[in-house]
């Protein structure tokens, strides 16, 4: 057990506070065992780690590693769910100058490959039996690769592999290496610097190409939380959900530097599949999810309301107006009124907050969404219910560029520059930006590194966008995925998607056209559970996805939000034909990132006969199926999948 010195407590100035194991010691001695740090729920029971304990984890971790033969600047790569030993192997590394790579629970075999390989990673954290046996599969590739350390030994107690290390015994020889040097630990938190390399966070490969390796520092870690704060202050006595894997860059500036930086508890689900449970008795303050995951919770909400009794849809559709004036009031800062503001309270106590609470918002300060942009249908969807969410735009490259300020909201923006004069809009559209804290470019990749910044400092972000004469920036999509119509103008197929994204009953959508295609198009994966519950109260027969799928009631029912995105488009991008896909996109086929965006070239590519079709003006296209019956049973199909018009 380490002793708290109360009397270094909140010595440290500014300056010294460069790295993030300095902020962590400054934080144990603030707080030591008299506040936890982090709290994990296992086997239903919540288990609490003060400041102390997590202090003295990182320094067994660190000195564990260092008892190995650890040299400063080697890297480690972990893969894991959100646990607590993934956040203390994480600052343990910082501690002894190393850096980190994450990788996602679902990586593929050529994924753990390459990325623990290219990021030269010594030592790799894998949480259980599933990501152990992937890193052992591709072993001979990784020659550096010299031990694999995991933290959960269930199914791994057969195993007897010199390579495996337990994350316990990891700790217990540290533990016995502060005992025979116990200035060891604080000797090597004082080396740090905050150049230092921190963490490399491997891109989406969304071009196709190999995912890049960015190099982000511990200055820019500590550099985008701090100026975020300025916006956003979190309170030492809140809580951070942490959900959001560590490997998205966005997650190590949020909870690996963030919540460290503000002191707040962070709290892990005990796995993804409890988290709807386990964030009600959480009741975090912050939160941050991806845009799909806030469109699955909008089609679920809505979903539950349609299946609800008659006076709940009655009162629900009653306060909805008032829902909405409330939010348009809210996002410019103006009082609505005395009459709208009783009418609200009814509201809020008969509607709202009982769907706050039934889904663990209650407490919510603020909630974050970044990675793809939110629809303005589904951002205004959560004001209504009360929910303050905000958009974040950035890269992994750049951390945070923009966010959304209290009572300056716009739903179609991406919020307002951290920084004034932090952006710009390039002569093609693309946004530009500039900023003290952005990544030390890409590891192992020089070239791409010039390539990421012109003469004159400025990021190139790939992506484009404009901005208001508010200062707003609005987000359109990637530069590259900006597509010509054959009448003049553009569309943005990412904009159409994330409209229809925010329909309960469609689970991802892609929008097609181009200068050769006389009209734009769209292939669309439905949310089996949310049609299927549509299709059971209306007593529609079926039997696997594919039979739903292309139930003609189904397509009546989607056709019906396409019309309503069509409205909200000009003339020449509105789209002319559909389909209903036999399956969902896969991530383990690459058609999606790990965040779930869409990898268009590749969808469009594996499907070139569907889209041929299509423009063909076929009304059907033959396809090979794997189906898999409500009964247990699968097998294989040769199915028709129906091409359908919209009507105006």
């Amino acid at each position: 057990m380490i002793v708290v010195d109360r009397s270094q407590a909140n010595t440290e100035t500014a300056t010294e506070l460069d790295t993030l194991p300095k902020i962590l010691r400054a934080q144990f001695r603030k707080y030591g065992d008299k506040k936890v740090a982090m709290r994990k729920k296992q086997y239903g029971i919540w288990n609490e780690q003060s400041w102390a304990d997590i202090y003295e984890r990182v320094r067994n971790v660190a000195l564990g590693l260092v008892s190995l033969g650890w040299q400063r600047g080697d890297h480690v790569a972990i893969v894991g769910d959100n646990d607590p030993e993934w956040y203390c192997a994480e600052y343990a590394t910082h501690a002894i100058g190393g850096a980190v790579t994450g990788l996602f629970v679902d990586a593929h075999f050529s994924e753990v490959e390459y990325l623990i390989g290219h990021s030269e990673a010594r030592y790799v954290f894998a949480k259980d039996q599933e990501q152990v046996d992937k890193v052992l599969e591709v072993r001979a590739q990784l020659p550096r690769m010299e031990r694999i350390i995991y933290w959960d030994d269930r199914g791994l107690w057969t195993y007897d592999d010199p390579l495996l290390m337990s994350y316990g015994d990891l700790e217990e020889r540290g533990r016995k290496l502060a005992d025979e040097r116990p200035m060891l630990f604080e000797q090597q938190v004082d080396l740090g610097k905050a150049s230092e390399l921190a963490a490399l966070c491997y891109t989406s490969g969304t071009t196709g190409s190999r995912p890049k390796g960015v190099m982000l520092s511990h200055k820019f870690l500590i550099g985008n939380a701090e100026d975020w704060f300025k916006i956003d202050p979190w309170p030492d006595t809140d809580d951070y959900l942490a959900y959001t894997p560590p490997a998205w860059g966005m997650e190590q500036v949020q909870g690996v530097a963030g919540a460290l930086i503000a002191g707040v508890t962070l709290n892990f689900p005990e796995k993804p599949e409890t988290l709807q449970n386990d964030i009600r008795e959480i009741e975090p303050q912050y939160l941050f999810f991806s845009a799909r995951v806030w469109d699955t919770y909008a089609s679920t909400v809505q979903s539950k309301i349609t299946e609800s009794t008659a006076l709940k849809r009655w009162l629900y559709n009653l306060f909805l107006p008032v829902g909405n004036r409330m939010a348009g009031a809210r996002f410019c800062g103006k009082s609505p009124g005395l009459l709208w503001q009783a009418l609200w309270t009814l509201g809020n106590m008969l509607v709202f907050r009982p769907l706050r609470d039934k889904h663990g918002f209650i407490r919510v300060r603020t909630a974050y969404q970044a990675g793809a942009s939110m629809s303005s249908d589904c951002f205004r969807f959560f004001h209504i219910m009360g929910i303050n969410v905000k958009q974040m735009y950035g890269l992994t490259e750049s951390g945070i560029v923009t966010i959304h300020r209290n009572c300056d909201i716009d739903p179609e923006s991406v919020g307002r520059p951290l920084e004034e004069g932090s952006i710009r809009i390039s002569e093609r559209g693309e946004i530009m930006v500039r900023d003290e804290r952005l990544c030390d470019g890409y590891f192992r990749n020089e070239e791409a590194t010039r390539e990421l910044f012109d003469a004159d400092g400025w990021m190139h972000t790939g992506d484009g966008g404009y901005i208001t004469e508010h200062g707003h920036l609005i987000y359109l999509d990637r530069v590259k995925d900006l597509v010509p119509l054959p009448g003049g103008g553009w569309f943005a197929p990412q904009f159409i998607e994330s409209k229809l994204g925010f329909s309960p009953y469609i689970r991802y959508a892609m929008a097609i056209g181009g200068e050769n295609k006389p009209f734009v198009s769209a292939v669309i994966c439905i949310d089996f559970q949310n049609v299927g519950n549509w299709a059971q109260a209306r007593r529609v027969n079926y039997t696997t996805y594919v039979d739903l799928s292309q139930k003609s009631e189904v397509y009546a029912l989607i056709e019906k939000d396409i019309q309503r995105v069509n409205k909200y488009l000009p003339e020449g991008a509105r789209i002319r034909r559909f389909v209903n896909f036999h399956k969902e996109f896969d991530a383990d086929e690459a058609e999606l990132t790990r965040t779930r965006k869409l990898r268009r070239k590749v969808a469009e590519e594996h499907y070139k006969g569907l889209i041929d079709a299509i423009y063909a003006g076929k009304e059907q296209y033959i396809v090979q199926a794997d189906v898999k019956y409500r009964d247990g049973r699968s097998g294989v199909i040769s199915t028709g999948i129906r091409i359908r018009p919209v009507c105006e």
